[in-house]
Protein backbone atom coordinates (compact mmCIF):
# COMPACT_ATOMS: atom_id res chain seq x y z
CA UNK A 1 0.00 0.00 0.00
CA UNK A 2 2.74 2.50 0.63
CA UNK A 3 4.23 1.71 -3.13
CA UNK A 4 0.88 1.94 -4.41
CA UNK A 5 0.66 5.56 -3.00
CA UNK A 6 4.31 6.50 -3.73
CA UNK A 7 5.29 5.76 -6.65
CA UNK A 8 2.62 6.85 -8.84
CA UNK A 9 3.36 10.22 -6.89
CA UNK A 10 6.79 9.86 -7.57
CA UNK A 11 6.12 9.38 -11.10
CA UNK A 12 4.17 12.56 -11.20
CA UNK A 13 7.16 14.53 -9.59
CA UNK A 14 9.81 13.35 -12.37
CA UNK A 15 7.29 15.17 -14.61
CA UNK A 16 7.01 12.46 -17.74
CA UNK A 17 3.13 12.25 -16.96
CA UNK A 18 2.46 13.89 -19.67
CA UNK A 19 -1.50 12.27 -20.53
CA UNK A 20 -3.97 14.50 -18.42
CA UNK A 21 -5.26 10.76 -18.23
CA UNK A 22 -2.76 9.52 -16.87
CA UNK A 23 -1.89 11.94 -14.31
CA UNK A 24 -5.54 11.24 -13.20
CA UNK A 25 -4.74 7.19 -12.95
CA UNK A 26 -1.89 8.15 -11.07
CA UNK A 27 -3.19 10.22 -8.29
CA UNK A 28 -6.51 7.98 -8.63
CA UNK A 29 -4.09 5.01 -7.59
CA UNK A 30 -2.56 7.25 -5.30
CA UNK A 31 -5.65 7.81 -3.58
CA UNK A 32 -6.16 3.78 -3.40
CA UNK A 33 -3.20 3.42 -1.61
CA UNK A 34 -3.41 6.07 0.47
CA UNK A 35 -6.71 4.56 1.69
CA UNK A 36 -5.20 1.15 1.96
CA UNK A 37 -2.27 3.21 4.26
CA UNK A 38 -5.09 4.22 6.29
CA UNK A 39 -6.87 1.21 6.65
CA UNK A 40 -4.20 -1.75 6.85
CA UNK A 41 -0.92 0.12 8.23
CA UNK A 42 -1.13 2.96 10.43
CA UNK A 43 -4.85 1.64 11.73
CA UNK A 44 -2.94 -1.08 13.10
CA UNK A 45 0.00 0.53 14.17
CA UNK A 46 -1.64 3.34 16.57
CA UNK A 47 -3.48 0.57 18.05
CA UNK A 48 -0.36 -1.19 18.55
CA UNK A 49 -0.83 -3.90 16.82
CA UNK A 50 0.61 -3.76 13.87
CA UNK A 51 3.96 -4.80 15.62
CA UNK A 52 5.00 -6.92 18.92
CA UNK A 53 8.06 -3.94 18.91
CA UNK A 54 6.44 -0.27 19.70
CA UNK A 55 9.33 1.74 18.06
CA UNK A 56 8.04 -0.31 14.60
CA UNK A 57 4.16 0.59 15.54
CA UNK A 58 5.49 4.11 16.87
CA UNK A 59 7.25 4.95 13.15
CA UNK A 60 4.44 2.91 11.22
CA UNK A 61 1.96 5.38 13.02
CA UNK A 62 3.81 8.00 11.61
CA UNK A 63 2.67 6.89 8.10
CA UNK A 64 -0.86 8.62 8.84
CA UNK A 65 1.47 11.80 8.95
CA UNK A 66 2.72 10.93 5.60
CA UNK A 67 -0.99 10.86 4.34
CA UNK A 68 -1.47 14.54 5.35
CA UNK A 69 -3.55 13.35 8.53
CA UNK A 70 -2.27 13.50 12.46
CA UNK A 71 -1.35 10.61 14.50
CA UNK A 72 -1.86 11.98 17.28
CA UNK A 73 -5.28 13.58 16.83
CA UNK A 74 -6.31 10.12 15.00
CA UNK A 75 -4.94 8.27 18.37
CA UNK A 76 -7.37 10.34 20.92
CA UNK A 77 -10.18 10.40 18.49
CA UNK A 78 -10.28 7.05 17.61
CA UNK A 79 -8.40 4.98 20.22
CA UNK A 80 -10.00 6.73 22.75
CA UNK A 81 -13.54 8.37 22.57
CA UNK A 82 -14.39 5.89 19.27
CA UNK A 83 -13.74 2.65 20.86
CA UNK A 84 -14.67 3.64 24.50
CA UNK A 85 -17.68 5.39 23.96
CA UNK A 86 -18.54 3.76 20.62
CA UNK A 87 -22.25 5.14 18.89
CA UNK A 88 -22.61 7.16 22.20
CA UNK A 89 -24.26 10.82 21.07
CA UNK A 90 -21.56 13.64 21.69
CA UNK A 91 -18.76 11.17 23.23
CA UNK A 92 -17.85 9.19 19.92
CA UNK A 93 -15.98 11.20 17.43
CA UNK A 94 -17.01 9.04 14.93
CA UNK A 95 -21.00 9.79 14.58
CA UNK A 96 -20.27 13.46 15.87
CA UNK A 97 -20.77 15.09 12.36
CA UNK A 98 -21.92 18.76 11.07
CA UNK A 99 -25.00 19.91 11.08
CA UNK A 100 -25.88 18.67 7.74
CA UNK A 101 -25.26 14.96 8.91
CA UNK A 102 -26.87 12.91 11.30
CA UNK A 103 -25.87 9.97 12.50
CA UNK A 104 -27.25 9.25 15.51
CA UNK A 105 -31.30 8.67 16.80
CA UNK A 106 -30.76 11.29 19.68
CA UNK A 107 -28.46 14.05 17.45
CA UNK A 108 -30.64 17.19 16.70
CA UNK A 109 -32.69 16.47 13.32
CA UNK A 110 -32.61 19.58 10.30
CA UNK A 111 -35.29 19.15 7.11
CA UNK A 112 -32.11 18.75 5.07
CA UNK A 113 -31.00 15.27 6.70
CA UNK A 114 -34.09 13.71 5.05
CA UNK A 115 -31.95 13.87 1.93
CA UNK A 116 -28.44 12.54 3.48
CA UNK A 117 -29.03 9.55 1.97
CA UNK A 118 -28.64 11.13 -1.25
CA UNK A 119 -25.91 13.62 -0.42
CA UNK A 120 -23.40 11.91 2.34
CA UNK A 121 -21.56 10.03 -0.61
CA UNK A 122 -19.86 13.69 -1.65
CA UNK A 123 -19.28 14.47 2.07
CA UNK A 124 -17.78 11.20 2.42
CA UNK A 125 -15.47 11.93 -0.76
CA UNK A 126 -14.34 15.35 0.65
CA UNK A 127 -13.76 13.93 4.56
CA UNK A 128 -10.25 13.23 3.92
CA UNK A 129 -9.88 17.09 2.52
CA UNK A 130 -10.99 18.56 5.89
CA UNK A 131 -8.24 16.02 7.47
CA UNK A 132 -5.34 17.88 5.43
CA UNK A 133 -6.97 20.97 6.18
CA UNK A 134 -8.99 22.34 8.91
CA UNK A 135 -10.08 19.17 11.09
CA UNK A 136 -7.00 18.17 12.90
CA UNK A 137 -6.25 21.79 13.90
CA UNK A 138 -10.21 22.28 15.46
CA UNK A 139 -9.36 18.84 17.08
CA UNK A 140 -6.38 19.46 18.94
CA UNK A 141 -7.48 22.37 19.95
CA UNK A 142 -10.68 20.57 21.37
CA UNK A 143 -8.24 17.73 22.71
CA UNK A 144 -6.48 20.03 24.44
CA UNK A 145 -9.77 21.57 26.07
CA UNK A 146 -11.04 18.31 27.19
CA UNK A 147 -7.51 17.72 28.89
CA UNK A 148 -5.77 14.71 26.15
CA UNK A 149 -2.77 17.29 25.16
CA UNK A 150 -1.39 18.68 28.17
CA UNK A 151 -1.31 22.56 27.87
CA UNK A 152 2.58 22.42 27.89
CA UNK A 153 2.99 20.27 25.09
CA UNK A 154 0.29 21.89 22.89
CA UNK A 155 2.42 24.39 21.12
CA UNK A 156 4.98 21.42 20.30
CA UNK A 157 2.22 19.23 18.81
CA UNK A 158 0.64 22.56 16.74
CA UNK A 159 4.39 22.36 15.25
CA UNK A 160 4.72 19.21 14.47
CA UNK A 161 1.10 19.23 13.20
CA UNK A 162 1.91 21.84 10.54
CA UNK A 163 5.43 20.40 9.72
CA UNK A 164 3.93 17.14 8.67
CA UNK A 165 1.41 18.88 6.81
CA UNK A 166 3.44 21.20 5.11
CA UNK A 167 6.11 17.95 3.80
CA UNK A 168 2.70 16.06 2.58
CA UNK A 169 1.86 19.21 0.83
CA UNK A 170 5.26 19.31 -0.89
CA UNK A 171 5.06 16.44 -2.01
CA UNK A 172 1.27 15.22 -2.94
CA UNK A 173 0.83 19.02 -4.57
CA UNK A 174 3.52 21.48 -4.83
CA UNK A 175 6.03 19.75 -6.56
CA UNK A 176 3.91 18.55 -9.08
CA UNK A 177 2.21 21.48 -9.45
CA UNK A 178 6.01 22.56 -10.67
CA UNK A 179 6.79 19.42 -12.20
CA UNK A 180 4.04 18.08 -14.17
CA UNK A 181 3.28 19.73 -17.62
CA UNK A 182 -0.06 20.01 -17.12
CA UNK A 183 -2.51 23.48 -15.87
CA UNK A 184 -2.03 23.90 -12.61
CA UNK A 185 -6.06 23.64 -11.85
CA UNK A 186 -5.77 20.08 -13.74
CA UNK A 187 -3.35 18.95 -11.01
CA UNK A 188 -5.50 20.12 -8.53
CA UNK A 189 -8.48 18.88 -9.62
CA UNK A 190 -6.30 15.45 -9.53
CA UNK A 191 -5.12 15.87 -6.50
CA UNK A 192 -8.94 16.73 -4.84
CA UNK A 193 -10.09 13.25 -6.97
CA UNK A 194 -7.38 11.90 -5.15
CA UNK A 195 -8.41 12.31 -1.80
CA UNK A 196 -12.13 11.76 -3.18
CA UNK A 197 -11.47 8.18 -3.47
CA UNK A 198 -9.63 8.10 0.26
CA UNK A 199 -12.40 9.55 1.67
CA UNK A 200 -15.23 7.55 0.05
CA UNK A 201 -13.39 4.48 0.61
CA UNK A 202 -12.10 4.85 4.17
CA UNK A 203 -15.67 6.54 5.39
CA UNK A 204 -17.65 4.23 3.85
CA UNK A 205 -15.99 1.29 5.65
CA UNK A 206 -16.05 2.48 8.90
CA UNK A 207 -19.17 3.76 9.03
CA UNK A 208 -21.20 0.33 7.79
CA UNK A 209 -19.73 -0.78 10.85
CA UNK A 210 -21.59 1.18 13.44
CA UNK A 211 -24.12 3.76 11.53
CA UNK A 212 -26.33 0.53 10.88
CA UNK A 213 -30.37 -0.12 12.06
CA UNK A 214 -28.81 -2.78 13.76
CA UNK A 215 -26.86 -0.45 16.39
CA UNK A 216 -27.19 0.12 19.47
CA UNK A 217 -27.36 3.49 19.88
CA UNK A 218 -27.15 4.16 24.32
CA UNK A 219 -27.26 6.84 26.36
CA UNK A 220 -25.52 7.24 29.84
CA UNK A 221 -28.30 7.58 32.75
CA UNK A 222 -27.74 10.34 35.13
CA UNK A 223 -25.05 9.22 36.83
CA UNK A 224 -22.96 8.91 33.49
CA UNK A 225 -23.02 5.31 33.20
CA UNK A 226 -24.11 2.75 30.54
CA UNK A 227 -26.11 0.16 31.30
CA UNK A 228 -24.02 -2.58 29.12
CA UNK A 229 -20.44 -3.83 30.68
CA UNK A 230 -17.83 -3.00 27.82
CA UNK A 231 -17.60 -6.19 25.78
CA UNK A 232 -21.20 -6.61 25.38
CA UNK A 233 -21.65 -2.32 24.41
CA UNK A 234 -19.42 -3.02 21.80
CA UNK A 235 -20.95 -6.32 20.40
CA UNK A 236 -24.39 -4.11 20.69
CA UNK A 237 -22.98 -1.00 18.59
CA UNK A 238 -20.54 -2.53 16.03
CA UNK A 239 -21.07 -4.95 12.93
CA UNK A 240 -19.30 -7.10 10.41
CA UNK A 241 -19.61 -7.82 7.20
CA UNK A 242 -18.08 -9.54 4.06
CA UNK A 243 -16.64 -12.48 6.33
CA UNK A 244 -15.85 -15.12 2.99
CA UNK A 245 -13.55 -12.53 0.91
CA UNK A 246 -10.06 -13.01 2.14
CA UNK A 247 -8.62 -10.79 -0.24
CA UNK A 248 -11.57 -7.84 0.17
CA UNK A 249 -10.39 -8.35 3.93
CA UNK A 250 -6.72 -8.35 3.27
CA UNK A 251 -7.22 -4.82 0.97
CA UNK A 252 -9.19 -2.97 3.89
CA UNK A 253 -6.93 -3.84 6.80
CA UNK A 254 -9.54 -6.48 8.14
CA UNK A 255 -12.18 -3.54 9.02
CA UNK A 256 -15.14 -6.04 8.02
CA UNK A 257 -14.36 -7.51 11.36
CA UNK A 258 -15.55 -4.48 13.07
CA UNK A 259 -16.79 -6.77 16.12
CA UNK A 260 -13.07 -8.39 16.75
CA UNK A 261 -11.25 -5.59 16.27
CA UNK A 262 -13.55 -3.49 18.89
CA UNK A 263 -13.07 -6.41 21.34
CA UNK A 264 -9.77 -6.55 20.60
CA UNK A 265 -7.99 -4.01 19.39
CA UNK A 266 -4.14 -4.95 20.38
CA UNK A 267 -3.92 -7.55 17.87
CA UNK A 268 -3.68 -7.26 14.79
CA UNK A 269 -6.13 -7.97 11.87
CA UNK A 270 -4.43 -10.71 10.42
CA UNK A 271 -5.87 -13.37 13.54
CA UNK A 272 -9.32 -11.32 13.29
CA UNK A 273 -10.65 -13.98 10.99
CA UNK A 274 -9.96 -16.56 13.08
CA UNK A 275 -11.24 -14.93 16.38
CA UNK A 276 -14.29 -14.23 14.33
CA UNK A 277 -15.49 -17.83 14.78
CA UNK A 278 -14.80 -17.92 18.86
CA UNK A 279 -16.56 -14.65 19.09
CA UNK A 280 -19.60 -15.64 17.23
CA UNK A 281 -19.99 -18.77 18.83
CA UNK A 282 -19.58 -17.30 22.57
CA UNK A 283 -22.34 -14.70 21.87
CA UNK A 284 -24.76 -17.15 20.44
CA UNK A 285 -24.01 -19.24 23.90
CA UNK A 286 -24.61 -16.45 25.81
CA UNK A 287 -27.48 -14.84 23.86
CA UNK A 288 -25.55 -11.70 22.71
CA UNK A 289 -26.23 -10.42 19.89
CA UNK A 290 -23.47 -10.44 17.01
CA UNK A 291 -24.07 -8.01 13.87
CA UNK A 292 -22.58 -9.67 10.87
CA UNK A 293 -24.10 -8.85 6.89
CA UNK A 294 -23.16 -11.42 4.60
CA UNK A 295 -21.46 -8.66 1.96
CA UNK A 296 -20.09 -5.49 1.76
CA UNK A 297 -22.87 -4.21 -0.77
CA UNK A 298 -25.75 -5.77 1.78
CA UNK A 299 -23.51 -3.49 4.46
CA UNK A 300 -23.66 -0.64 2.88
CA UNK A 301 -27.34 -1.16 1.69
CA UNK A 302 -28.51 -1.28 5.32
CA UNK A 303 -25.80 1.91 5.81
CA UNK A 304 -28.17 3.76 3.32
CA UNK A 305 -31.45 2.55 4.75
CA UNK A 306 -30.24 4.04 8.43
CA UNK A 307 -29.38 7.27 7.03
CA UNK A 308 -32.97 7.49 5.53
CA UNK A 309 -34.27 6.64 8.34
CA UNK A 310 -31.88 8.89 10.56
CA UNK A 311 -33.12 11.57 7.91
CA UNK A 312 -36.77 11.13 8.85
CA UNK A 313 -37.32 10.16 12.84
CA UNK A 314 -37.48 12.80 15.36
CA UNK A 315 -35.14 12.34 18.45
CA UNK A 316 -35.41 8.77 19.33
CA UNK A 317 -36.10 6.31 22.03
CA UNK A 318 -32.62 4.84 23.41
CA UNK A 319 -32.58 1.31 21.78
CA UNK A 320 -29.95 -0.91 24.23
CA UNK A 321 -29.58 -4.34 24.38
CA UNK A 322 -28.93 -5.05 28.24
CA UNK A 323 -27.31 -8.59 29.45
Amino acid sequence: MLSLFFVPLIIVNLGVVTSPWLLFSSYILSGLGMAGIGMGVMHDAIHGSYSKNRKVNKYMGYTMNLIGANATVWKIQHNVLHHTYTNIDEADDDINAPFFLRFSPHAKKYWLHRFQYLYIWFFYGLSTISWITTKDFVRINRYKKMGFVKKEEYSKEIMKLTGWKLLYYSYALVLPLIMAPQAPWMVILAFIAMHFITGLAISVVFQTAHVMPSADFPLPDEDGLIANDWAIHQLATTSNFSPRSRLFSWLIGGLNYQVEHHLLPNICHVHYRKLSHIVAETAREYGIPYHIKKTFVAAIWDHIKMLYQLGRMELAPIKQTVK
